[in-house]
């Protein structure tokens, strides 16, 4: 192979070729986005293992795939901790099914979800001559990005532990139902219960 058609090691992790596939299937040039204040936040790219080149960064989470951060965010649990291959398939396979499901792009379904589920408002405790009081305040584009994937992986880890629903069906589910804003889905349920504490403490 000659020099100059070999890869760039020090090229971004997703690259700049938007017609290359997530798993070799799923397409992620026209993903469309609802919310202005996460887009940029929630970055879209065909790689869904950059090998934690993000790691050494501060913040530089947000310039990876939301496909690997789910994924990453998926393994911190104790049973599942490190097992990113494993992860990653379960993924792939409950992609297939949200396919089955929707007839839509699964990366359009995840992208929905986070967006959804993502609280504005939480509450933070204020100290006032050694009385707490709770107060409610905005929540930040990236926080909501990242509390969004912390209720997503909650619900799945609560729907498939101990039970007999497979992961990739759970995972499936909770996208889809979050996607829909269905307040029966957990991570739904998670930022409604939030924003309805910071509406009582304003």
């Amino acid at each position: 192979m000659a020099a100059e058609d070999q890869p760039d090691p020090d090229a971004p992790a997703g690259g700049s070729d938007v017609s290359a596939q997530l798993f070799g299937t799923w397409s992620v040039a026209e993903i469309e986005y609802g919310d202005p204040s996460t887009e940029r936040y929630i970055n879209v790219t065909p790689v869904a293992h950059t090998a934690g080149r993000h790691a050494s960064k501060q913040f530089q989470k947000s310039q990876i795939s939301i496909v690997e951060r789910f994924i990453n965010r998926l393994m911190q649990t104790e049973e599942n901790t490190g097992k990113k291959q494993q992860t990653l398939n379960l993924v792939r396979d409950a992609f297939d099914i949200i396919h089955d499901r929707t007839e839509e792009n699964p990366v359009q379904v995840l992208v929905s979800a986070v967006e959804n589920a993502a609280p504005r408002e939480e509450t933070v405790r204020l100290k006032y001559g050694g009385i707490s009081v709770p107060k409610a305040v905005d929540v930040a584009p990236q926080r909501r990005v990242d509390q969004a994937l912390k209720f997503i992986a909650d619900g799945v880890q609560s729907n498939s532990f101990k039970t007999s629903t497979p992961a990739e069906e759970a995972i499936a589910s909770q996208l889809i139902g979050a996607a829909d804003y269905d307040v029966q889905t957990y991570a739904i349920s998670q930022k409604e219960e939030k924003e309805r504490v910071a509406a009582a403490a304003r």
